[in-house]
């Protein structure tokens, strides 16, 4: 009886660590539904500014890989969720955060579509999440505390909210890195 009842938490701890992951406290799962296609998560990765943990971000796509450049150039499905664990992020810091990650990472980003996305942020608690999503034939699409809040068309606003993270000026290396799947 011993014996099966290790055997049987054994496997259960194997099989939760196969079936998510977990950074600064937060667990994300291993795999997503989107658009009718299953993306794995590639990694997760700590955004900080200064010393203070702002949210886990999270990576999936549907093949892993850990070439930023091919990631953003892929025409696949893939998302990324921030997890935010810092108490709360204001509208105005969420807009100067992204403003500057299209300005570092896609400077020739559609002007009009990287407004548009911006004016739909919202400020964002602890526990809350907002995930970027892109399906191709559909576009990338922007929720925020589980509600779509707009989808943005086509391939080229993909490429360039995806640089935000993936890009040369990543908001930290860290975040990118781990995102990445690499340590």
């Amino acid at each position: 009886m011993r014996k099966a009842f290790l055997a049987v938490a054994c496997a259960s701890v194997l099989s939760a660590s196969l079936l998510a992951a977990t950074l600064a406290g937060v667990t994300m799962p291993d795999t997503v539904a989107v658009g009718g296609r299953t993306l794995t998560l590639n990694g997760m990765g700590l955004r900080t500014k200064m010393f203070f943990k702002i949210y886990v971000g999270g990576l999936y796509l549907e093949k892993k890989s850990d070439d930023a450049a091919a990631i953003v150039r892929s025409d696949e499905a893939k998302r990324v969720v921030m997890h935010f664990i810092y108490s709360e992020v204001t509208r105005d810091q969420m807009v100067e955060s992204f403003t500057e990650g299209f300005a570092a990472n896609a400077p020739g980003a559609p002007k009009a579509q990287v407004s548009e996305f911006v004016a739909a942020l919202e400020p964002m608690k602890k526990g809350e999440q907002m995930t970027v999503t892109y399906v191709p034939g559909t576009g990338t699409t922007l929720s925020i505390k589980g509600k779509d809040k707009l989808t943005i068309p086509g391939q080229p606003f993909a490429h360039a909210v995806f640089s935000v993270w993936l890009g040369n000026k990543p908001p930290t290396s860290g975040l990118k890195n781990g995102m990445l799947g690499r340590k």
